[in-house]
Order: C-alpha cells, then sequence, then structure tokens
C-alpha cells in the first residue's frame, strides 16, 4: 500500500522541498496518516564535511546528556540545535527533534578502512540501543532525514521541507501493517550515506537481521525496512559492491534462470546467490535508496509491488505512480515501468 517517491538531478542541481511535498500529498491514499517522511541530499552546505546526526529525544535532561557524552568520546560536536518545527493541527508533536553536526576522530577507531564512518555507525548502534529516550534516525554527511507520524502533508508542514534544498530527494508515505505507526517507523530509514524508502513487506526479515546483526549491527526499530538500510551499508560499503550487484544479492536470479545463463556469469550469480543467501529478501516490495552519489529503485522478482519510473533531462524519477511524478514534473519527457527485479540506477555526473 505504501508510497514512495524519489528523484534525482544528475547535474546536482538543488531542488526545494516543495515539489516532491505535492507529489506525496496525491499518494495520500496509498498510506494511513501513521507515517511520512523525507529525506535530501546536500541541505547542509555549511557544514558540508560534517555528519549530521538527527536525533529524536523525549526530553533534553538525561538522554540528552548521555548522546552529547558519547559523541564527544568519539569526536567533536561543530553545531547543535533543534530543528525548526511548526505546529501542525493534525500532527501531534511526541519528541523533540535535534541535529548535530558532528566530526568523528579517526584516530579512535584503528584497523578499519573507514574509521569515521565506523565510529558514527558505533554511536548510532548504542544509542538506539542503550539510551533510553533517545532515537538517532539520520546519520549520513550533508544529508537529513525528516519524519513523524502523521499525513505526508502534515509531516512536511511541520518541518516545513521547502525551506530545505537538495540534489536528491526521497519521500515515503506509509500504511503499517506488521508493525504499529510510529515515529521511529516512518521512513526513510538512514545509516551513514544509505537512505532507504520501500513499500511491502520483507518475508525474510528473521533471516536478514540475524545476518546483519552478526556484523555489528543492531535492529531497534521493529520494521523490516531498517534491516534494508543495513544489508546496503553492510553490502555496499563494507564489502564494496556497487549498487547493481547489491540489487542482485537482495533480489537474487531464481535459480532457473541463472541455470540458463552463459558459463561465466552462471558461475558468478551461483557464487554471488550463495555467498549471500541470508541476505537475500523474499517478500513483495519495492525499494528505492539513495547515497550521495546516486539512486537506485528495484522490486522483487516477481513484481507484487508497482514501480514507475520518469525521465526529464538530468532529473530520474521514481516512483509507485504515474501521477506522483506527473506532479512533480509535467513536462516529464519518458515513462516507463521497469523489469521485476531490474535496478534502476540513477547517478550524478561528477
Amino acid at each position: 500500500m505504501c508510497g514512495i517517491i524519489g528523484v534525482i538531478d544528475r547535474n546536482m542541481s538543488l531542488m526545494d522541498g516543495s515539489s516532491i511535498r505535492e507529489a506525496l500529498s496525491l499518494m495520500d491514499e496509498r498510506g494511513s496518516g501513521e507515517g511520512a517522511g523525507y529525506v535530501a541530499y546536500g541541505i547542509y552546505p555549511d557544514h558540508a564535511d560534517c555528519y549530521a546526526i538527527h536525533v529524536f529525544f523525549d526530553n533534553l535532561v538525561e538522554p540528552k546528556s548521555s548522546v552529547d557524552e558519547i559523541l564527544q568520546d568519539w569526536g567533536h560536536i561543530v553545531h547543535q540545535e533543534e530543528i525548526p518545527t511548526y505546529e501542525q493541527p493534525g500532527l501531534k508533536k511526541e519528541h523533540i527533534s535535534w541535529r548535530y553536526f558532528f566530526k568523528p576522530d579517526a584516530e579512535l577507531m584503528v584497523g578499519t578502512s573507514n574509521p569515521k564512518d565506523e565510529i558514527v555507525k558505533y554511536v548510532v548502534m548504542r544509542v538506539n540501543s542503550e539510551i533510553e529516550g533517545a532515537l538517532i534516525f539520520s546519520s549520513g554527511i550533508n544529508l537529513g532525514v525528516f519524519k513523524a507520524s502523521g499525513w505526508p502533508e502534515d509531516v512536511a508542514n511541520y518541518f516545513r521541507i521547502e525551506d530545505y534544498k537538495g540534489y536528491i530527494w526521497l519521500a515515503h508515505n506509509r500504511y503499517p501493517t506488521n508493525t504499529s505507526g510510529w515515529w521511529g517507523g516512518a521512513h526513510p530509514f538512514n545509516l551513514l550515506d544509505w537512505s532507504v524508502v520501500h513499500n511491502g513487506e520483507i518475508t525474510s526479515y528473521g533471516t536478514n537481521r540475524r545476518y546483519v546483526e552478526s556484523h555489528g549491527y543492531n535492529c531497534t526499530m521493529f520494521t523490516d525496512t531498517e534491516v534494508v538500510a543495513y544489508l546496503f551499508d553492510l553490502l555496499g560499503r563494507e564489502h564494496g559492491l556497487p549498487e547493481d550487484i547489491v540489487v542482485e544479492a537482495l533480489a537474487a536470479r531464481f535459480w532457473d534462470e541463472i541455470d540458463e545463463m552463459p558459463e561465466k556469469q552462471e558461475k558468478f550469480m551461483r557464487t554471488l546467490r550463495l555467498t549471500y543467501g541470508p541476505a537475500l529478501m523474499n517478500g513483495p516490495f519495492a525499494i528505492v535508496v539513495a547515497t550521495n552519489k546516486g539512486i537506485v529503485g528495484f522490486t522483487d522478482r516477481i513484481k507484487l509491488r508497482p514501480m514507475v519510473v520518469g525521465e526529464n533531462g538530468s532529473r530520474l524519477y521514481i516512483s509507485s505512480e504515474e501521477a506522483a511524478i506527473r506532479v512533480m514534473d509535467p513536462d516529464v519527457e519518458s515513462i516507463y515501468m521497469p523489469r521485476a527485479g531490474e535496478p534502476v540506477i540513477g547517478r550524478v555526473i561528477e
């Protein structure tokens, strides 16, 4: 049921959040009013070299002092402030939204290829599993997630996302099925550079969760989409696989398809599927993932959830509905539906 939409300007031209707000609001029937959210890349030019850590606090006393202490132990807080919010009649304020601009000290994490990323990953996992009353929901460089339990237009107005300008935007309207609607369960889900919006259900959640937890991730948000973000971080960042190969691992080909491939390709696909068997995702899903280099959209191998793609010049759109794309860009030149399991990738031009 959920509504998803993403857009990238490959030339990295900035777009404010007003049009994606209208596009997501068009898909209100795909949600229940219990969760919506947005993420944008490139929105913090004044702190472009800092990790922007967004936190939900129950209060600004005990949980915040604990988070401050952890961050100060692992690096330097350059700046911090409450995220500006604006009261909405249809949205109950349940948490205080706070942001830190943080520089980790790489010398404190030796023996890793990405010490700064590993420090931030450690901080996110520790806070979210140990600090009651605090939840880190965004932790990447020069990006920010804004989400809450409410309708798309209320969440957008609450954070006034039209004030932010990014070259990549993702947005999500949630219809909770297996878990209740709450602020932390709203999409997008983020870890470091990876942000995920998802329509559907990951029925292999138990296996996938055990797999990522065996690699140092803690699943604390009671939703299958959290695991998708961690799988992309593990395979994409830690293992260094390109996006299309990550998709091949997560939405793996059927064995009979692999058997019919040319020998060299068959050997590679067989090895990939056997190596990443616990990462393979089952169930009906359509997913869009963003990094600072681009976006990738894909569905399950039967395509039990819709995905539509549009292109116009330097912009690529991926959504649950064509109408939402046309709201963002009435002059969109090309609309098509990718094949089941086929990754759609849009990369920035550097």
